[in-house]
């Protein structure tokens, strides 16, 4: 009889583990409804985020907050980038109906840039393409942003900018 509830036991215990190891998996899965609310930025990343607030300050214009959705959204189109070896602006409907709807934003732009090797020369190319400045420029409250190098090193960028 003691051997027979062990068996039932350890069988119970070892079916609860692997049910909350699978629930655990599904629950960290990120689907196009999921808020990211956590994301590591790196310090290239932050460099960015103030070297395009220093610029829109000296201007006039009021600094962007950063939001981590945003900036997973870039990170993911730099994986894409770098997975097809392109810079472009593919799937940014996509990008911005899933920022719009969870991030409640009324307004959204998008600048990419490729093999710039420092935040400093990513945001002076931007700034000397008028559609890219444009963006930079404009009427927006919040951004985010993502640096990736692809396995050679050359860098891809991401930034998104919203108004909320």
């Amino acid at each position: 009889m003691y051997v027979m509830m062990f068996v039932v036991t350890s069988f119970t215990m070892n079916s609860c583990s692997a049910e909350n190891a699978v629930k655990e998996e599904f629950e960290n899965v990120i689907t196009d409804e999921t808020l990211v609310v956590n994301y590591n930025y790196s310090n290239e990343e932050l460099e960015l985020m103030k070297l395009i607030n220093e610029y829109r300050k000296s201007i006039g214009l009021n600094a962007l907050e950063k939001i981590n959705h945003i900036s997973y959204k870039c990170q993911e189109h730099n994986k894409y980038m770098i997975k097809n070896n392109v810079m472009n602006h593919d799937n940014f409907d996509s990008r911005a109906k899933n920022i719009m709807k969870l991030v409640k934003a009324t307004s959204i732009a998008e600048n990419v840039a490729h093999k710039y090797n420092t935040p400093q020369a990513a945001l002076s190319g931007w700034l000397n393409s008028s559609a890219h400045k444009v963006n930079i420029e404009g009427d927006y409250t919040h951004f985010g942003i993502a640096v990736t190098a692809d396995a050679s090193g050359q860098k891809y960028y991401t930034n998104i900018f919203v108004k909320i």
